[in-house]
């Protein structure tokens, strides 16, 4: 039941409005990738070379970042302690890692130790003693990473997980493939991260439905957007109930190494590049509200809707404009 409504709040995440009539110029295509259902949309002359081309990139670059393969950058980083890294591995590593420093940590991709202790690595999710956290915990920290080029060490049973930005930068460089073969309106869908190439054919703006969190099946509202990335990160998307009825989700507190208790229920951001808002929507999830807000207005450079405990949507003043709200919850808007 679970994965029945995780993949309908995919679909829900990636609602786009209706194009009208279909180009003969249009491709799609779906596929399953970076375990989760992927969607690639192009329109051009070389719309069906692009979504072909794009789905190879994917490919290649689930090849490189997954967790679970031994074979990958990361397998074989996390197996060995140090490694000679590709490019792009080397890439997303550093663009993390500034994520980790300008958040004090809300991200820490070195956080895999603790999540399979949880089980929600290995599908055996369950509550760990406070030992066994302790103990996990002791061997994160991002900033003990080495990095030189593309030759990257980690401390003795540290390990990485790029799951917190490999689909943002996936979703990027799948556009950036669509771009170069001369599409200029394409829309890929990674598991609920939509990132937008141009407009709709028709230069209208794409409308991208954003999952109601108390009701993943359901809008929250809709966003209309152009050249953007609108990733979430919620507590609904990835979680386990004990027998006493307590919920445990998946994003956990790099600092307490347990799940994430910060008042926020889903955390949405919208901006240029897919790579930065997936890694944000993590970090200001654990962050919460008022933190998220704070750094927001210091850094700038996205927008987010966040949604808190109690029913309440926040929306940065730069999209109120572009946002319908279709929950029902009272909205209010972040200023600068």
């Amino acid at each position: 039941m679970k994965k029945l409504k995780i993949f309908l709040a995919v679909l829900i995440l990636a609602a786009v409005s209706s194009c009208g009539s279909a180009p003969e110029s249009e491709a799609e295509r779906e596929l399953f990738a970076m375990d989760t259902i992927i969607s690639i949309k192009a329109y051009g002359q070389r719309s069906e070379e692009a979504v072909n081309s794009a789905a190879e990139r994917l490919n290649e670059l689930e090849s490189r970042f997954s967790v679970t393969d031994e074979n990958s950058d990361i397998g074989i980083l996390n197996t060995l302690g140090t490694a000679n890294v590709s490019g792009d591995t080397a890439y997303v590593i550093n663009e993390a890692l500034n994520v980790c420093s300008s958040t004090d940590g809300a991200l820490d991709i070195t956080i895999y130790p603790v999540l399979r202790e949880w089980g929600f690595t290995t599908g055996n999710m369950h509550v760990p003693s406070d030992e066994a956290v302790r103990s996990a915990l002791s061997k994160t920290g991002y900033e003990n990473i080495g990095i030189s080029g593309n030759t990257v060490t980690l401390p003795e049973g540290y390990m990485l997980d790029l799951g917190s930005c490999a689909k943002g930068y996936s979703g990027d460089e799948m556009l950036a493939v669509m771009s170069e073969l001369g599409v200029t309106s394409a829309l890929v869908n990674l598991g609920g991260n939509v990132q937008a190439l141009g407009s709709k054919p028709d230069g209208t703006e794409w409308s991208v439905g954003i999952a109601n969190p108390f009701s993943p099946n359901e809008l929250l509202g809709v966003l209309q957007i152009h050249d953007k990335s609108v990733i979430t990160s919620g507590g609904y998307q990835r979680y386990f109930t004990d027998d006493s009825g307590n919920v445990y989700i998946h994003i956990l507190d790099p600092h307490t190494g347990y799940p994430a208790d910060s008042g926020l229920v889903s955390v949405t951001v919208i901006g240029d590049r897919g790579i930065m808002c997936d890694a944000l929507s993590t970090a200001l999830f654990v962050m919460g509200k008022d933190r998220a807000v704070g750094y927001w207005r210091e850094k700038g450079g996205f927008d987010m809707v966040l949604v808190t405990d109690d029913g309440t949507v926040y929306i940065t003043e730069n999209i109120a404009g572009s946002f319908r709200n279709s929950s029902g919850f009272p909205a209010e808007i972040i200023d600068e």
